[in-house]
């Protein structure tokens, strides 16, 4: 006697066959043990025309296809019968009910009273809060969730929408974390360059979305990318700083001694006495009481900092447990320090991750999937636990992070 078969119909919509949407899907529902019948299969016969699929998906226990439903839905396997999503309300505040959605940072739907609406904006591991009269979603930190607020718990309800192979064919049209250090990097930074010229044209335009992020380390510092970032910045190429104590403190440090973290950048060795430099120069900025006043009063006259200052861009500095100091303006409280994070991140069109493993991880999942990223590290492992927590959008480029920027702006127009 053959086994029952529990089964569920769900569609595809999109750009699912250039982009092997519907060859993941279907490819997911035999590794996992179910089947399945393709119902219908019509193919766009332009790049722009968008394909449909309906696939019967069957399963030998209603288990097995609940699992499967899941596994497909980030694709954007979507059940075929509109269901209005399941709400519960959380229990106390900073609890969220047992059975609550966890989003993805991809593009998110929810149903509410029969009509399908947005939720905005969305990032990853996080909860959908829901106001049913306004008719509106959006993400909650689990954190941030208070007793009574209503939570989408379960899958019914929730469609997502995966990302298509761009039409442009850059390093971003595979928007998939390939990571290498033997691939050559030329071709990819001009790709990044090209990407960067265009939205600083739409910046200055005051379009949306048009916002270029700088998420680095001290590193930057260290190996000598110090002078094309600040070029980079006062080139108006970044709108948006993320760093921590030590790339400030170091970058400073340049300007008061010539050194960072002690060793002469001129000289090439390290100097007498110079692991107080960075402690000094905290200090003098303590004194002082900000980044900001110390430019204003000509303290910090060049570098990144200065040059964030006068360019007005945003900065956020998040502190560490091994944070010296810490400067002024340093967030310590790290709850404050992604929410922070997370309230600059609206109109951001690219990132640039730059030697930095704890605000690469941070910010990426911080970041819809429809943000072109670009991860660089000399350790592989960086774009590759980037790439694993999620954000399979990143672009990783094994290499240190001065060659990089300096490529990066000569191909900009840097003449150092």
């Amino acid at each position: 006697m053959s086994q029952p078969q529990y089964s569920e119909l769900v569609s595809l919509h999109g750009h699912i066959i250039d982009s092997l949407i519907l060859a993941k899907v279907l490819d997911t529902i035999l590794m996992m043990g179910g089947s399945f019948d393709l119902q219908e299969v019509r193919i766009g016969v332009t790049r722009e025309q968008p394909s449909r699929a309906r696939i019967l998906v069957q399963a030998p226990s209603e288990e097995l296809l609940a699992e499967i439903l899941t596994a497909i839905q980030p694709h954007g396997a979507a059940p075929e019968v509109d269901r209005d999503c399941e709400v519960e309300p959380a229990p106390v505040d900073g609890v969220l009910p047992d059975r609550f959605y966890a989003t993805s940072h991809l593009p998110t739907q929810v149903r509410l009273g029969g009509h399908w609406v947005p939720v905005e904006p969305i990032e990853m591991d996080t909860a959908i809060r829901v106001d049913p009269v306004k008719r509106c979603a959006g993400i909650v930190p689990m954190a941030e969730v208070r007793k009574g607020d209503l939570v989408v718990v379960g899958r019914s309800g929730v469609r997502v929408q995966p990302l298509s192979r761009p039409a442009r064919r850059d390093v971003f049209g595979f928007m998939e974390a390939q990571v290498s250090s033997e691939r050559p990097h030329a071709p990819l930074i001009a790709d990044i360059a090209k990407r960067m010229q265009a939205l600083r044209t739409s910046f200055r335009q005051g379009h949306p979305a048009s916002k270029i992020l700088l998420a680095g380390g001290p590193a930057i510092v260290h190996a000598g990318g110090r002078d094309a970032l600040t070029w980079l910045v006062e080139s108006g190429f970044v709108q948006v700083l993320f760093c921590g104590n030590a790339l400030a403190a170091h970058d400073m440090e340049a300007t008061l001694f010539g050194t960072s973290l002690g060793y002469g950048l001129a000289a090439g060795r390290t100097m007498p006495h110079g692991h107080e430099h960075h402690l000094r120069t905290i200090n003098r900025i303590r004194g002082i009481g900000s980044i900001e006043e110390a430019v204003r009063q000509g303290v910090i006259t060049t570098g990144i900092m200065a040059a964030c200052v006068k360019q007005g861009v945003q900065i956020v500095m998040a502190g560490t447990i091994r944070d010296d100091g810490p400067l002024p303006g340093v967030i310590t409280d790290s709850m404050q320090a992604q929410a922070a994070m997370r309230a600059a991140l609206p109109d951001v069109g690219l990132a640039l991750l730059v030697a930095s493993t704890l605000h690469a991880v941070a910010t990426g999942n911080l970041l819809p999937a429809t943000v072109p990223t670009v991860c660089v590290d000399v350790n592989p492992s960086v774009p590759t636990k980037l790439a694993d927590r999620g954000s399979f959008q990143a672009v990783g480029l094994v290499m240190d992070a001065a060659s990089f920027l300096k490529e990066l702006a000569r191909e900009l127009g840097w003449k150092p």
